[in-house]
């Protein structure tokens, strides 16, 4: 099965869950990850799926465009944005929203490095779970 996890700006969500997917889901799925535009790398992403003992410091964020082809079996869009503006794939592609909390936004005007990573860590664990899941989680969608 090949998944593609869309998210805004390939920068936290997506990178996650393309992270678990290849730590737990390892020649099961053949997972990527993307976004509608590129916003870099979220420092406390990598940091707290680094915790985890996932390493993504070989990630880097891309567009849609930038994937080597398409040929998804399952898009699965992990927030609101993504989902309403997901771009059209070729081919019987089946369309999944699985929305996850926007650690970014959350934690706009915290100030407690603390109480941001925690922010992190919860949704770094909601997607590990859903991830842990696949595919049967893309049914219950």
């Amino acid at each position: 099965m090949k998944i593609l996890f869309l998210c805004t700006g390939n920068s936290c969500r997506s990178q996650m869950a393309e992270g678990w997917a290849r730590h737990l889901k390892k020649g099961e799925i053949e997972v990527h990850s993307a976004g509608i535009e590129r916003h870099g790398m979220n420092p406390h992403a990598v940091r707290v799926m680094e915790e985890a003992g996932v390493d993504m410091s070989g990630h880097r964020s891309k567009t849609v465009d930038e994937l080597p082809d398409s040929g998804f079996d399952v898009v699965v869009t992990l927030c609101g944005h993504a989902s309403e503006t997901c771009p059209f794939f070729a081919g019987p592609v089946k369309r999944v929203h699985r929305g996850f909390d926007d650690p970014p936004s959350l934690c706009a005007g915290m100030t407690n490095e603390e109480e941001i990573l925690a922010v992190y860590r919860r949704v770094r664990d909601e997607i590990r779970d859903f991830v842990a899941g696949l595919p049967g989680n893309l049914a219950e969608t």
